[in-house]
């Protein structure tokens, strides 16, 4: 048995009753509210996660795509004087010899030839040199070459920055010098240039397959 004070307002207690059950019903309103956002909010970042993620795999994929890597890559050699100032440079693409045979094959005896792949070999001197005993002025020229089974002409040309040997100007040749063909001592896979340092100069050297030539490159006097 329950006991109410005398005189006891039982309005009081329903009016409770009300705001009780009305607070009570709010707070579940508004927990509601605060799961449905915290729903929101973790969807909203498992998206980004999820979003980020695929990019990274997307991006990773494109990264170690290199299947359109150029096959006869660009490389470029520098040769300097004894204070270490750069004497000449030259820049060049690269082929690969790929089992085929190269001189008077691949590469057609008496014809002019882009010394390389892609654009024509780049050629710099930094002051004036004697090339095989030519005085050649400081500057950047085009290198070609004619090769032949005993000996290969080197083109010094005046015109630059030209693709392959097809807008070749014999009128802006600077000079022609010929070399003898000499055999390597073992076949060579990638076309290279490089230059072999001397006393008063360098000795540019180009070989390929079973063939190398020489120049010697001297600082003018």
């Amino acid at each position: 048995m329950v006991f109410w004070p005398k005189n006891y307002d039982f309005s009081l207690e329903s009016n409770f009753c009300d705001i009780l059950i009305i607070t009570l019903t709010r707070f579940k309103g508004i927990k509601t509210k605060l799961k449905t956002k915290l729903v929101t909010k973790l969807n909203s970042m498992n998206l980004l996660k999820l979003s980020f993620l695929l990019f990274l795999i997307s991006f990773t994929t494109t990264a170690q795509d290199f299947s359109d890597i150029d096959k006869s890559p660009m490389d470029a050699v520098i040769t300097r004087n004894q204070d270490n100032s750069p004497l000449a440079r030259i820049i060049y693409s690269s082929p690969k010899k790929k089992g085929r045979e190269i001189f008077g094959k691949l590469v057609p005896f008496n014809k002019i030839w882009r010394t390389g792949a892609n654009e024509a070999t780049e050629i710099t001197f930094y002051e004036n040199v004697n090339f095989n005993g030519t005085k050649v002025e400081a500057g950047t020229y085009s290198l070609y070459t004619i090769p032949e089974e005993k000996q290969w002409t080197i083109i010094i040309n005046k015109k630059i920055n030209v693709w392959g040997a097809y807008s070749y100007d014999e009128s802006l040749d600077l000079l022609r010098t010929t070399v003898p063909a000499k055999s390597t001592a073992a076949p060579v896979e990638d076309f290279s240039i490089t230059f072999k340092p001397k006393s008063n100069g360098s000795d540019l050297l180009m070989g390929w397959d079973d063939t190398f030539v020489e120049i010697p490159i001297k600082k003018a006097d």
